[in-house]
Parts: C-alpha cells; structure tokens; sequence
C-alpha cells in the first residue's frame, strides 16, 4: 500500500527526538549534493529534532558543515571493501543507532543492508527497474550482474522499510508495481541556485547560424548521444542552419565507442560536434551560458538533474518523452523519442522555427526549477523523519 503526503501533517512533536542519517557509502556527486543540501537546507529542530547522528566516509563529512544539531561519525569501514562497508552496516550501524538513541534512521542508499527499524530508505537508481533499460547491458557482463545484484537488494530494502523515499512520481510508480511497500512518500532533491544565474548574459537566440546545442552527460547505453549526432546531421543537411553540437561529460565503454562511430559517420572532420569530458558545477554554468538550447536524450532517470539545471538557466529544451522526463518538464516541453533520430530532428526543428513557443517553453521550464530547492527538499525530509521518530519515542 503506498501513501502521498501521509506526513505533510503530522502532530507537533515532542522536544529531544534523535534521527540517524547512514550516508557511509555514497560516492556520486548526486548522491553527496543531497546530504550536504539536507544538512545545510533547513532546520530540523523546526520539526522537534534536536540531534541528528551522521555516519558518512571522512571526504563527505569534511564536506557538510558544522551544526549545533549535528554528531559527524567517522565509518573506518569505509576506507576499506565494500564488503567490509557492507559488513559494518549489517552488524555495527544497527547496533551503534541503538546506542545513541537513534528513533528513526535515514538509509540514503537503497543498497543498505542495515537491518535497523524504523527506517527511512531513499531510492536513487533507476536501471535495474525501468522495464526495458536492464536489458542494454548484455549478460554475462559485469554491469548486468552488478545491476540484478542492485534489483534484489533495494527491493528488499525499500519493501522491508517504514517509509520508501523516491524522488519523483515516476520512480514511485514503476517500483511500487514490482514489490508491496509498507508506505511511500515523494521528495525531490534541490539544485544548485548558481544555475539560475546562468540566464543572465545570454545572447538573443539568433535568428541564422550558429546555433548552439548543448547534452550535458557521460556515454552510457541509455544515454542515446549517438541518435542526437545523427539527428543534427540531418538537420544541417535538410534545413542548411548552421547547428552545432557540444557534448559535455565524457565517458568509456561500448557507448562511447557508438558515439564516436556516430560522429565518425556524420561529422569526420568535426565541423559541428564539439566533445568535452567532464567538468565541474562551474564550467557547466559557463556552458549552458554559452549555448542555445539543451536536448536531453536519456531514456531511463530518476530525477534528471541535469535538465533541471538547464531548465534553471532559461534554455529552451528538447527533451526525452521517457521516465520522468514529462513529469518535470511539464507540459510545455518539446519531446522526442530518444531512439529515433528523426523526432529528436523534428523537436530541435520546431524550436529554431517556432519563436514564441520556445520563449514561453523556456519561461515555464525555469519557473518549474524554482521548485526544486535545497530547503524545500530538507524541510520535507525532516518533517517525514521526525513523524517517525516521534511514533517510535511514543
């Protein structure tokens, strides 16, 4: 059974709970982006908690500030094999949580093998449940393996849990039909407030050639950057605009080698197709500056950040018509099927020609962005969090 906003509500909360937060083993920039905006998005002794205890590797919690609220616990285990970080979450954390009076404990990680209740656990990954997108990494390979091993784990985990976490609509709903969860709850993660600035300086869309369209995001299968090639290569041939194409984020493997068999094709003396591997917060501002619209190919995201990014900074998009893509664009986007050349060709066609529809896609795009902000995200999660912790101090 699975709730919406069961907790938007809760009773006010008795002073002194004690919350956990069990983040020993998130390595990705999106995964540390969230823990270092939930402890400096909010408050949460707005919501009765007045201790939260941090399990994090050394990095992370040098990154995350100092609050008055806030115990950072060092995970020696981390510094050693996942198995052994696997090891200490299944038999010390639950333990340890115990000790120090832990009445609800947020697993950041839906790989968690922590055993403590109740519990909080946010789903982040996508691959190993969108129907469809599992089956691009072939077996026997690694990835495959390490994805079915990730399937078995978070939905054991995230069904076993007081409360499933997930990011988006989207995500909810095609999990909550592959295992029974216990209740659910929705909470988007915020983005960094310097991508609204990259609106500012832009140049007026020109009229004629060149115009600059940017993909923010590594190779992968999934990923589609080849499709987008050929699609504006077809563009190029058929219009005679002058478009041009840059690629940032890098990325190996067979989905590499497909884009540069894709470039190799259309582009072999690279008179259109820039690519850049990856770059910081920074540089991706600079670039979304620079550029004259976004596409985002991707067929299979939680919570696509990076479009949110560039929707944050005013560009006008064409976008995927997959996953939750259309959930957080909204209505006003200009959608394509990742998989076929010849409508990503038609949505990046009807932007250049179709002026006011761009313009107000763009505007409607950037004021869905101003939603999704780092306070928000922590005054959500501390609320849920602390109507857990209050059920088990009663």
């Amino acid at each position: 059974a699975s709730m919406n906003d069961i907790f938007s509500h809760p009773a006010p909360a008795p002073a002194g709970l004690t919350v956990g937060v069990d983040a020993s083993r998130n390595r990705s920039g999106g995964a540390i982006a969230h823990i270092k905006g939930l402890m400096s998005g909010g408050d949460p002794r707005s919501h009765g908690i007045s201790t939260v205890h941090l399990w994090a590797h050394d990095g992370l919690l040098d990154a995350v500030d100092d609050q008055p609220w806030l115990v950072k616990h060092p995970v020696p285990a981390t510094r050693r094999s996942i198995i052994s970080q696997m090891m200490w979450q299944r038999f010390e954390l639950p333990a340890l949580a115990r000790r120090l009076g832990v009445q609800a404990l947020f697993n950041t990680d839906a790989g968690s093998v922590c055993t403590f209740s109740p519990s909080v656990t946010l789903s982040q990954d996508m691959l190993s449940f969108e129907p469809g997108e599992i089956n691009r990494y072939p077996w026997p390979s690694r990835a495959r393996i390490r994805l079915e091993l990730l399937r078995f784990i978070q939905l054991n985990r995230l069904k076993k849990s007081t409360v499933a976490l997930f990011l988006t609509e989207h995500a909810r709903r095609v999990i909550s039909e592959l295992t029974q969860l216990k209740a659910s709850s929705v909470v988007a993660h915020g983005i960094d407030a310097r991508f609204f600035e990259a609106a500012s300086g832009r140049r007026v869309f020109p009229d004629s050639g060149p115009i600059q369209c940017l993909y923010v995001s590594n190779a992968a299968p999934y990923k589609h950057q080849w499709q987008v090639v050929e699609a504006i290569a077809r563009l190029r041939a058929q219009t005679g605009v002058d478009l041009r194409l840059r690629l940032v984020g890098g990325g190996s493997g067979p989905a590499m080698g497909r884009l540069e068999a894709s470039i190799a094709e259309y582009d072999p003396s690279r008179a259109f197709v820039v690519q850049d591997a990856f770059i910081a917060n920074s540089g991706i501002v600079d670039a979304l500056r620079s550029a004259d619209l976004f596409i985002f190919a991707s067929s299979c995201e939680n919570l696509p950040i990076t479009l949110l990014e560039a929707m944050a900074s005013g560009l006008p998009i064409a976008s995927s018509d997959r996953g939750p893509m259309p959930e957080v664009l909204g209505a006003d986007g200009f959608y394509f099927d990742p998989e076929r050349s010849d409508t990503i060709a038609a949505a990046v066609q009807r932007l250049v020609s179709e002026r006011l529809a761009r313009e107000h896609s763009a505007r409607s795009g950037r004021e869905r962005a101003t939603q999704y902000t780092w306070a928000r995200c922590a005054d959500e999660s501390w609320r849920l969090l602390a109507s857990i912790a209050e059920k088990k101090a009663r």
